[in-house]
């Protein structure tokens, strides 16, 4: 699995939206994980979305309702949309993929290959 590359963040009002992107550089897996997790100073890392290829897809409370996770197929990237933005919601977010599962997990020790991180800020 070749680098992945996270981006899309920046600074944002609250209430606003922003759209995440995760693509990988190399060849893709047919079956897999893909989430996305977050981290705020002084915070331990948060998983936030999961997709896999049969397009199952699981969110934490924390942003049920608000993001939506997506991928087209194994060759596009991964999306994470994200509406009605919170300050809480300012971190660092990254994108992780693993093996297939039926339900992706949301805990970070699911996944072997991580993007960098991109910043998104939501000021109040």
């Amino acid at each position: 699995q070749d680098e992945m590359v996270a981006s899309g963040g920046g600074l944002v009002q609250a209430g606003g939206s922003l759209r995440l992107s995760c693509a990988s550089a190399g060849d893709t897996y047919r079956n897999y994980c893909m989430a996305w997790f977050r981290q705020a100073p002084g915070k331990d890392r948060e998983g936030i979305a999961a997709i896999n290829n049969k397009y199952a897809k699981g969110y934490a409370d924390s942003v049920k309702g608000r993001f939506t996770v997506s991928k087209d197929n194994a060759k596009n990237p991964l999306y994470l949309q994200m509406n009605n933005l919170k300050p809480e919601d300012t971190a660092v977010y990254y994108c992780a993929h693993g093996p297939f599962d039926r339900i992706c997990s949301l805990a970070s020790n699911q996944y072997n290959y991580w993007g960098k991180g991109t910043l998104v800020t939501v000021s109040s």
